[in-house]
């Protein structure tokens, strides 16, 4: 059995995945940013599942410094995760900017899950087979790095396409970084039915079961174990191209140079 991290686990996809896992017998961690609905999420899957390794840790990931205490409790509690799913994302937001100045869409969608991953590596590295799942989207554009040092301002479906990619493009320099983890970058299904899309559209195209379906596979499968480096698009149901930029090493170096920046 498999010790497994999902942020953004309270609600949507992130919430059904965890149901999902716990329900096969893994040891499950979720995470939210609202204290009560994070412990109501954690007794709803001990009791729904009958899995009582399932426990959960509070951050709100538009915070950095958030993170970084969330990361201190992880340590504390998990001797090892040998899955992490980086499913936490926001498209609109009553809050547009963080404190630093930064759209909340990079902050949440790829800084906050840039620096997590980075402080976790090493209980990664202590797991069986570790895999790193990052949600992208098919809504991918190409990142302009003055929007990450707040020079320029974005629309919001710029600035959520923009950070897509940006996680994407991370994605492929961790995969190059540590052979030693299997990370996968994937579009879990344009137009899921959960709150966010209806928040963002007014509409969706598919059940959030898809999505579903397709994080408990890349997560766990043996099908899945040689896929690192890659992009799988759920639209499609295959491993798949990503956006160009995903694939210039040039734009994928000043991207990690100026987040790393950001972030030290």
């Amino acid at each position: 059995m498999k010790t497994i991290f999902i942020t953004g686990s309270t609600d949507g996809i992130g919430k059904l995945t965890a149901i999902e896992l716990a329900k096969q017998g893994h040891s499950v961690f979720v995470h939210g940013r609202n204290k009560q609905k994070l412990e109501n999420t954690i007794l709803e899957i001990q009791e729904s599942t009958g899995n009582k390794n399932t426990n959960g840790f509070l951050a709100d990931l538009s915070n950095l410094d958030s993170v970084e205490k969330m990361v201190l409790e992880i340590e504390k509690e998990v001797s090892h995760i040998d899955v992490l799913i980086n499913n936490a994302g926001v498209f609109k937001s009553k809050i547009s900017h963080n404190e630093n100045g930064i759209d909340i869409r990079f902050v949440v969608n790829y800084l906050a899950p840039f620096l997590l991953t980075k402080k976790l590596i090493p209980l990664l590295q202590k797991g069986t087979s570790p895999r790193i799942i990052n949600l992208s989207s098919a809504a991918q554009s190409s990142v302009q790095l003055e929007a990450l040092s707040n020079s320029i301002a974005l629309s919001e479906q710029e600035a959520y396409a923009e950070s897509k990619l940006a996680l994407t493009m991370w994605s492929f320099h961790l995969a190059k970084e540590y052979s030693d983890i299997n990370i996968i970058a994937v579009n879990p299904g344009s137009l899921l039915n959960t709150r966010m899309v209806q928040e963002a559209y007014g509409t969706h195209w598919a059940p959030p079961e898809k999505g579903v379906n397709i994080l408990c596979s890349l997560a766990i499968s043996d099908e899945h174990s040689n896929s690192s480096g890659k992009y799988f698009d759920n639209d499609k149901g295959i491993f798949s191209q990503a956006h160009p930029d995903a694939y210039d090493s040039n734009k994928i170096k000043e991207l990690i140079a100026i987040t790393n920046s950001i972030l030290s």
